[in-house]
């Protein structure tokens, strides 16, 4: 099991249940729903004086505050998800999904050139360090259905349909 560093962490109350936030001094590195099992040994580092890591916290929280608002549907935040090369292109290739929209896992393994890598992109989102913000929620089966999710299946149904709604409602018919 790797470890991982962080300097800050932050519960956030949310609709899908409280959050657990962590940050370096440098990114974002983990949003996990509470209960969610981590796979991982994270390690804290206490920091020295000020630190960008609870600034980095503080954006996270409103930006996740008006996310869940229906006030924002992109984010600006530095990310340092920790992961291996092929986890890392997976998860950089969610930030292309447009809100309030969804692609199949095999088109998400053709953005990284790996377009029979299908199942591996599953597992590689499987792990995501950043749900939401990297939102692999909207990435679903080649059929439509709704597969897994980390943070388990009501919870994508309901980041989908905050976007749905939202997205409904700025382009009324």
């Amino acid at each position: 099991m790797s470890e991982v560093t962080y300097v800050a962490e932050r519960t956030l109350p949310s609709p899908v249940g409280e959050l657990i936030l962590r940050a370096s001094a440098t990114g974002l590195r983990r949003i996990a729903f509470v209960g969610e099992n981590d796979r991982r040994a994270w390690r804290r580092i206490w920091a020295t004086g000020e630190s960008r890591a609870e600034e980095i916290l503080d954006a996270t929280v409103l930006q996740l505050d008006d996310y869940f608002a229906g006030q924002r549907r992109t984010f600006d935040l530095p990310l340092e998800p920790v992961g291996t090369e092929f986890q890392l292109s997976a998860w950089w290739a969610l930030d292309r999904i447009p809100y309030g929209e969804t692609v199949s896992y095999a088109l998400q393994a053709t953005w990284i050139d790996r377009p029979t890598a299908t199942r591996a992109v599953g597992a590689a989102n499987g792990r995501n360090p950043l749900p939401i913000v990297l939102p692999c929620h909207r990435v679903i089966g080649t059929d439509g259905s709704l597969t897994g999710y980390g943070g388990g299946i009501e919870r994508k149904v309901w980041l989908l349909d905050l976007e749905a709604r939202e997205k409904s409602a700025e382009h009324p018919s």
